[in-house]
């Protein structure tokens, strides 16, 4: 199944600038989903990682334009996800340890903001949902590939990735601009989206969303933009 391109995660600048951490346009080697990972030790670092953060939402970044990695482009808009095979793709490229451990602690069905990052207008497309859980990551083995990490060991894998599926578009896109300007509003009053980690941990290319915050957000999608 061919990759993702995730944006890489702490590695980026602020939402509209650096890469954005998604999936890579690489064909699946064979064996590579197939490798083992101890499970029980990922989940419980994700645990201790998210700590308040156990969440059932998540905002995960791509990049929705094309930029050159190592002669790789790096793109993977929400379209490019709706175009693979089963609407399904995998989430590779993360190389932040906090991102990575947001990714161990996703579950299946769990759903996601899939969100355009590193273009013209940042934003919330669509809604994805998780239907792989956390495995290793076979681009950090690949060295050709631009988030290749000579450090990692197939017996002991540094990096992981999910896989998601396209639910849908957004009724209307919710760029970063609108975003931002609730959580300003939030800030002085309290509401839901006061300590988005959006604005709190920018950097983030997969972020936790509390029930309030992705209800919020979904919200939006009925209303003209403020």
């Amino acid at each position: 199944m061919p990759r993702p391109r995730k944006r890489l995660a702490g590695s980026a600048g602020s939402d509209n600038k650096g890469p954005a951490g998604k999936r890579t346009k690489t064909k699946n080697p064979v064996g590579a989903s197939a490798q083992v990972v101890n499970s029980s030790p990922q989940k419980t670092s994700a645990s201790k990682t998210c700590g308040k953060y156990l969440s059932s939402y998540w905002l995960m970044k791509s990049e929705a334009e094309s930029r050159l990695e190592k002669g790789v482009d790096v793109k993977f808009s929400i379209e490019d996800l709706k175009a693979q095979p089963k609407q399904t793709a995998c989430w590779d490229g993360v190389r932040n340890y906090q991102a990575r451990n947001f990714l161990r602690a996703m579950k299946l069905e769990q759903e996601a903001f899939f969100y355009h990052s590193n273009c013209k207008e940042p934003g919330i497309a669509g809604l994805v949902k998780i239907v792989k859980e956390a495995y290793p990551d076979h681009t950090q083995f690949e060295k050709n590939n631009p988030h290749y990490d000579p450090s990692s060991k197939e017996d002991n894998p540094k990096w992981s990735m999910v896989d998601v599926q396209f639910v849908r578009m957004m009724k209307r896109f919710i760029t970063l601009a609108e975003l931002k300007t609730h959580h300003q509003a939030h800030k002085a009053t309290g509401g839901p989206l006061k300590n988005m980690a959006l604005f709190s941990r920018q950097r983030l290319s997969i972020q936790p969303l509390t029930q309030e915050e992705f209800d919020f957000i979904l919200s939006l999608e009925e209303k003209e933009p403020s």
